[in-house]
C-alpha cells in the first residue's frame, strides 16, 4: 500500500493511493481506516511530507563507501543524530539555500516511518513497529558540519529533511536500489544491502536510547557521492520499489 499525506482546504489528511486516485483515511498514522468519502484524482491535490514527525533520527556512516569518501573508519555501533521536526517539508518543496553556507549537499537515503510505539524492542519485533518506507534527503551545510563537529547547525535548518513522496507498507527494505541525481546526472547509487546496520537493527539499537512514536522517522545512511547542490538545480532521491523524491533548491526569499 502507499500512503500519502495532502492538503484538504488547508487542512492535513492521509490517503491511500491507488494509481492516479487517492482514498482519503480517518484517524491518526497507528489506526487510520477509509473515511467512506469518494477517491480523489491526485491531479487535483497537493501532496506534503507523508509524514509530521515528532522526531527525525538520523544515522552517520552508515555505508563503508561514505566513511572511507570523508576519510573515517566505519563506525562499530550506529553512530545517531537528530535532525528537528521543523525541517521536513514534501515532494516539490523547495530546499531552501541558506546564506550561512557556501557548500550544501545531497544525502539520499533509505528512511523508515514508525507505525507503533517502540520502546527497548528487540531486533526479531522491530518490524511490528514499522508503518512503512520512504525517500529521504538529508540535507547538510558541509561546511558548517566541519566547523561545529556537532551535526545539529549543519543538518537542522528548516527544509534540511525533505520526505516522501509517500510511505510504501509491506516492502523488505534489506536489498533495495538508491540513486540520487541532480539535474538528471547520478551522483549517488547503491543498494540498502550495503548499509552497516540495517533498519531492523536501527529500530531495535535506537528504541533502547528513546522512545520512538508513531510517525517518528529514522533516517538511515547515505551511501559515497555525497556532493554540492546550487540554486536551481532539482535533486532527485529514487529507491526501487519505493518511488521519487523530487526538490528544487532556491534562495531564500
Amino acid at each position: 500500500m502507499k500512503l500519502v499525506r495532502f492538503d484538504d482546504n488547508g487542512k492535513p489528511r492521509f490517503g491511500s493511493l491507488d494509481g492516479d486516485r487517492i482514498t482519503p483515511l480517518d484517524g491518526l498514522i497507528d489506526a487510520l481506516t477509509p473515511s467512506g468519502e469518494a477517491a480523489l484524482p491526485c491531479s487535483r491535490v497537493r501532496l506534503l511530507a507523508p509524514v509530521a514527525p515528532s522526531k527525525i533520527v538520523a544515522i552517520g556512516l552508515n555505508y563503508a563507501d561514505h566513511a572511507a569518501e570523508g576519510n573515517r573508519e566505519p563506525p562499530k555501533e550506529p553512530m545517531l543524530f537528530i535532525k528537528p521536526s521543523t525541517a521536513v517539508i514534501g515532494p516539490d518543496d523547495e530546499i531552501i539555500y541558506p546564506p550561512q553556507t557556501g557548500n550544501l549537499h545531497h544525502e539520499g537515503e533509505l528512511a523508515i516511518v514508525i507505525g507503533r510505539t517502540a520502546s527497548r524492542v528487540s531486533e526479531r519485533d522491530a518490524r511490528d513497529h514499522v508503518l512503512g518506507y520512504t525517500c529521504a534527503n538529508d540535507v547538510t551545510a558541509r561546511d558548517l558540519q566541519r566547523r561545529d563537529v556537532q551535526f545539529t547547525r549543519g543538518k537542522g535548518f528548516d527544509t534540511f529533511a525533505p520526505l516522501g513522496p509517500w510511505i510504501v507498507t509491506g516492502v523488505d527494505p534489506s536489498d533495495l536500489a538508491l540513486e540520487t541525481r541532480v539535474n538528471g546526472a547520478v551522483r549517488q547509487k547503491s543498494r540498502t544491502s550495503f548499509l552497516i546496520f540495517n533498519c531492523d537493527y536501527l529500530v531495535s539499537f535506537i528504541s533502547h536510547v528513546m522512545t520512538l512514536l508513531p510517525g517518528d522517522v529514522i533516517s538511515t545512511g547515505t551511501p559515497a557521492g555525497v556532493g554540492p547542490m546550487r540554486v536551481g538545480d532539482v535533486v532527485e532521491v529514487e529507491i526501487e520499489k519505493i518511488g521519487c523524491l523530487r526538490n528544487r533548491i532556491a534562495a531564500p526569499r
